[in-house]
């Protein structure tokens, strides 16, 4: 199978170059289904609130079965603890017998970040063999999504269940392109709810060869005002970052950014920055009157003692302190947004929370401790609420993945059963 695995991929990239970036998916699932003489080929992709799939089609002829946007249709298949999530949430191939034909679930994943399903019908039976083949095809899948994304905003918009604000649309420009991370020493997810109004928080990672660089920012207030604050802070970080600025440099920089450019009087942001040194373990952390962080270890909640610093624009001249966290192997780094604690999500028993939670991937990790602050203080928030979770394993090198994820840190099926939003 190795000759033809390798003439079928080759036919995949060949494809989705040839087509327009709108079309590249629908290309390549066109070679996958005639090299396994299937019935049909579909890509469903997370939906950004995480708790469904969607399936892009295309639908010249009008019609379709659920959001339009021209001639193009998403169906929103909402999690139910069916094989659909339960493929997505255990990173592993699901296969379905019904109405005489078989369909096949894989993972589209890379590094971790669950981009969606495969979805194949097929006649007959697979065997392990066919399996294990549609999930490297997914894998390869997944690149693809990756590449072509950049070019249409197809799949933004299947992934949109509610429309954007203007204050979000910003916003969303301001966050990693991937939400999650998994690497040999540590895997890493962030969260921001709700995704598509308000405005002014976010998050942020960047890796190098031997250091994760992390943040976590809030802008004071709300909407596009906020938004606009939160793009001098988050513009200003990565700027100096990219120029290897030290961690108290990059936080000096970003005060004297929003002290002098921030279009509203008085505007600040709290922040909490990060710096890990992946070969030793070593974290430093710089507080700009932000929340504390909070380390999970050992069965127990502890916020991170730092010293103090003023938000970022409060006072150009200020000069910044970081203190030190060493991280050891099983540790869990938490950072949230007031909005995990103002009004009725401070009811929510956060530490209680992260405990019970404590065996979720940070994937899994982040949207349960989101729905948690739902069931108490929503449906809908008056404030963002972000997390960053990273799991420390201490062991830098080589990641050992499949098909794009680390399956021996998935979460548990019966962990991700309890916690799953009814």
């Amino acid at each position: 199978m190795k000759d033809s695995e390798q003439a079928v991929l080759a036919g995949m990239l060949q494809s989705a170059e040839d087509a327009a970036p709108v079309q590249a998916v629908e290309a390549v699932t066109g070679v996958i289904a005639t090299a396994l003489n299937a019935r049909g080929v579909s890509l469903l992709i997370a939906d950004l609130s995480g708790r469904a799939l969607v399936r892009l089609t295309h639908q010249p002829a009008g019609g379709g079965t659920g959001r339009r946007h021209g001639e193009e249709d998403a169906e929103v298949l909402p999690f139910d603890g069916g094989p659909y999530e339960r493929a997505l949430r255990q990173q592993a191939p699901e296969v379905i017998r019904r109405d005489g034909t078989w369909t096949v679930l894989a993972p589209v994943t890379d590094r971790g970040e669950a981009i969606g399903l495969l979805e194949i019908e097929l006649p007959d039976e697979p065997d392990g063999d066919v399996v294990n083949w549609v999930a490297r095809t997914a894998h390869a899948l997944a690149f693809v999504v990756i590449a072509n994304r950049r070019h249409t905003d197809l799949f933004e918009w299947g992934q949109r269940t509610t429309p954007f604000s203007l204050s979000a649309e910003i916003q969303r420009r301001l966050l990693p392109a991937s939400f999650t991370c998994e690497a040999g020493a540590f895997a890493l997810s962030g969260w921001l709810e709700p995704a598509a109004s308000v405005g002014g928080d976010t998050f942020d990672y960047s890796l190098a060869r031997d250091l994760l660089h992390l943040s976590v920012t809030d802008a004071m207030g709300h909407g596009v005002a906020s938004a606009l604050t939160a793009t001098l802070g988050v513009g200003s970080l990565r700027n100096s970052r990219r120029r290897g600025a030290g961690l108290v440099a990059q936080a000096e920089e970003a005060n004297r950014a929003v002290a002098e450019n921030a279009n509203v009087r008085g505007a600040y942001v709290t922040a909490v920055l990060g710096r890990i040194d992946l070969t030793t373990g070593r974290c430093e952390l710089v507080n700009a009157g932000h929340v504390p962080p909070m380390l999970v270890r050992d069965g127990r909640v502890v916020p991170v003692d730092l010293p103090g610093n003023f938000p970022f624009g409060m006072f150009p001249g200020e000069s910044y302190r970081s203190g030190e966290l060493p991280l050891l192997p099983g540790d869990r780094l938490v950072v949230v947004t007031d909005g995990m604690r103002d009004r009725n999500a401070a009811d929510l028993d956060l530490p209680a929370a992260l405990l019970r939670l404590s065996h979720l991937h940070p994937r899994e990790a982040v949207r349960a401790l989101s729905d948690a602050v739902l069931e108490i203080a929503g449906p809908a928030l008056t404030d963002d609420a972000t997390l960053l979770v990273v799991d420390w394993y201490g062991d830098h090198g080589p990641r050992r993945s499949t098909a794009g994820a680390d399956t021996a840190r998935v979460s548990p099926d019966e962990e991700r059963s309890a916690h799953r939003r009814r």
